[in-house]
């Protein structure tokens, strides 16, 4: 018997940094969403716990112990065995939590493997702050360090461009040195967005309180923003703490991606829908 479950790209539409804890844990307000674009885990008994990784990201990652789909793994069952392999697509400490959703990803196959409940909030915490939010893999307003999950108002119909410029950021440098860590959050109650222009405007007096930082160590995330919306994007921004930024496109847009592939062939692109 083989389980097989995708493990979507997860992006950060806002992200505002607002608060941190005396035990270092940043807190934040976020929304978040999920693309058709993503990596697979697949799962197959075994008396033994193994990690294979293929795909064309594959190589940005080892089968280490320390791999964060085999922690989640012994999260879920210290003692039991199981093979999985692990199909990169997404690049990887990129901003669009690959690590996290593959790990959530694991643990919902393993689950089903297994015949287990996937772990609780709480619980899942222990991995990441992301894991909660990547274990629903549904647009959710992420608050708190990743624990207070809401539902959000129903989302227009959307396409999504990921570009990612091949340059590695430092999550925890962009933390440090982001100048100002008690920002406001968004709105308490969030509006019901008529269309995706409505959507787009509304984003645009949103923030990502970690893209300076971020465009201060690579300033080619810059480019990438101005790319997506030279190509058409009615918003463009950054992911996480980056570096892969987004674009949203209206469903019948003409693809940006081959003309964007043409001019930027050393970027990682990739085009889907929301979730």
């Amino acid at each position: 018997m083989a389980i097989e479950v995708f493990a979507p790209a997860k992006i950060n539409l806002t992200l505002h940094v607002t608060g941190q804890r005396d035990d270092g844990y940043h807190l934040l307000d976020s929304l978040v969403v999920f693309a058709d674009v993503g990596d697979t885990v697949r799962v197959t008994p075994a008396d033994r716990l193994s990690l294979d990784i293929d795909g064309p990201e594959a190589g940005g990652l080892d089968a280490e112990p320390d791999n964060l789909v085999l922690r989640a793994a012994r999260l879920l069952a210290p003692d039991r065995g199981a093979a999985i392999t692990l199909t990169k697509r997404l690049p990887v400490a990129s901003g669009i939590g690959g690590g996290s959703a593959d790990a959530a990803a694991g643990l919902r196959a393993l689950a089903q493997l297994w015949d287990m409940s996937v772990p609780s909030t709480e619980q899942a915490l222990a991995l990441g702050a992301d894991l909660p939010v990547c274990l629903s893999s549904t647009p959710l307003r992420m608050r708190g360090i990743g624990e207070r999950l809401d539902p959000v108002p129903p989302l227009p119909a959307m396409e999504i461009m990921l570009i990612n410029p091949r340059v590695a950021v430092s999550t925890p440098t962009i933390f440090r040195t982001l100048a100002e860590k008690n920002n406001p959050p968004m709105e308490r109650d969030l509006p019901r967005w008529r269309d995706l222009p409505d959507f787009a405007g509304w984003l645009a007096n949103q923030r990502n309180d970690l893209a300076l930082p971020a465009i201060a160590q690579q300033p080619v995330i810059t480019e990438v923003v101005d790319a997506l919306s030279e190509a058409g994007a009615l918003f463009a921004g950054m992911s996480g703490s980056g570096a892969t930024c987004f674009g949203l496109f209206s469903p019948d847009h003409p693809p940006a991606e081959p003309v964007l592939r043409r001019r930027h062939p050393d970027w990682w692109c990739a085009r889907g829908r929301v979730l």
